[in-house]
C-alpha cells in the first residue's frame, strides 16, 4: 500500500481494493435506513511494518452480536479474519491507526446481500491530543435509565450505524467550547460517551454504568480494565451515578478503543478530580502504556 492514500479499504468477498472502489449500491439500507452495524477497534503498526490489532476477538464477538442484533445472518467469521489479515498485510503506515468494521443489511429496492467491509485510516491528532484530557457537557438522551428493559426494538448494547444522534451531541458540546459529551437519562443520571464508556473513580473502588436496562454498549476497554483491576485487587461494580456525585469523586475518565483512557477535566465547567496515578494504571490494563 502506498502511504500517501489517506485510508485502506477492503471489501468481504473480494480483499484489499483501491480507496475509490463503489462499496455501496445508492439504495442500501444501511445508507438510507442506517439498518447496519460497525465495530472499530485500534490498530499500531511498527517502523518495518509489521502491525498489532487490539482485543480483536472481542471486537468480532461484538461485531456478530450486532448483526443478530439487528436479524443479520451469522456471519462467516473465517472470511472476517481472512479480510482482517489481509488488510493489516497491507496497511504499512508507522503509528496508531483505526480499524473500523461495516455490516449493512443489503439494498432496499433491488435485492440483494448484506454488504461488508473494512476501513483502516490514521488515528487523528484530535484523539491524540485528547488523552491529556477532556471538558465534557451532560447531555439528555431524551430516556429513563431503565428505558431498554421492555423494549429489544430499541437495540440496546447493538453498535449500529445509525450514529446521528451521536454525531449531534459532539458537534454541539464543540460548538460550546467543550470537548466530548456524556449522556444522560431523563432522572439525570450519567450513561456513556457517543463513543466511549465511563469509568469513575470513588471509595478507591472503580465504578461504571450498567449495560442492560440502560441500553449503552458494553465497552470492551472498560471491561479489559476492570479484568485487570479485579487481578490487581481494585474493587469493580457498576451503578448509576448522577454528575455532583462525579464531581465528589477521586477521578472519572472516558475510555474506547481509539483514544484509550481520557481523563476527564470539567463536567459542564464544574472542575473534575483527578488521579494521575491511576490514570496511569488504566492505560497499562487497557494496553495503551507499559
Amino acid at each position: 500500500m502506498n502511504s500517501s492514500v489517506p485510508y485502506l479499504l477492503a471489501i468481504l468477498g473480494e480483499g484489499v481494493v483501491p480507496p475509490s472502489t463503489m462499496v455501496c449500491h445508492g439504495d442500501d439500507l444501511g445508507l438510507l435506513r442506517g439498518d447496519g452495524v460497525f465495530d472499530a477497534t485500534r490498530i499500531v503498526t511498527t517502523e518495518d511494518g509489521t502491525s498489532r490489532i487490539d482485543h480483536l476477538e472481542e471486537h468480532l464477538s461484538r461485531f456478530a452480536r450486532s448483526i443478530a442484533g439487528i436479524d443479520g445472518p451469522t456471519p462467516d467469521m473465517d472470511s472476517w479474519h481472512r479480510l482482517i489479515e489481509d488488510a493489516a498485510r497491507n496497511w504499512r503506515v508507522p503509528g496508531e491507526a483505526t480499524l473500523k468494521l461495516v455490516y449493512t443489511n443489503g439494498r432496499e429496492v433491488v435485492p440483494g446481500p448484506p454488504r461488508g467491509f473494512l476501513i483502516i485510516a490514521p488515528l487523528s491528532e484530535t484523539h491524540m491530543e485528547e488523552r491529556e484530557g477532556i471538558n465534557v457537557l451532560c447531555l439528555s438522551r431524551g430516556v429513563t435509565s431503565d428505558a431498554f428493559a421492555d423494549a429489544p426494538w430499541l437495540l440496546g448494547g447493538v453498535k449500529t450505524l445509525s450514529y446521528a444522534v451521536n454525531v449531534a451531541a459532539l458537534r454541539y458540546a464543540k460548538s460550546q467550547g467543550a470537548d466530548d459529551v456524556i449522556f444522560t437519562s431523563t432522572e439525570g443520571y450519567l450513561l456513556e460517551g457517543p463513543t466511549s464508556g465511563l469509568v469513575v473513580k470513588a471509595n478507591d473502588a472503580l465504578w461504571t454504568t450498567p449495560t442492560g436496562t440502560t441500553g449503552i454498549l458494553s465497552s470492551i476497554t472498560v471491561n479489559t480494565v476492570f479484568e485487570a483491576a479485579d487481578d490487581n485487587g481494585v474493587k469493580t461494580a457498576t451503578r448509576l451515578m448522577r454528575r455532583d456525585e462525579v464531581l465528589r469523586a477521586q477521578g472519572a475518565w472516558l475510555l474506547s478503543s481509539i483514544r484509550g483512557v481520557v481523563p476527564i477535566l470539567s463536567i459542564d465547567g464544574h472542575p473534575a478530580p483527578h488521579d494521575d496515578e491511576m490514570t496511569h494504571r488504566l492505560r497499562v490494563w487497557a494496553g495503551f502504556e507499559e
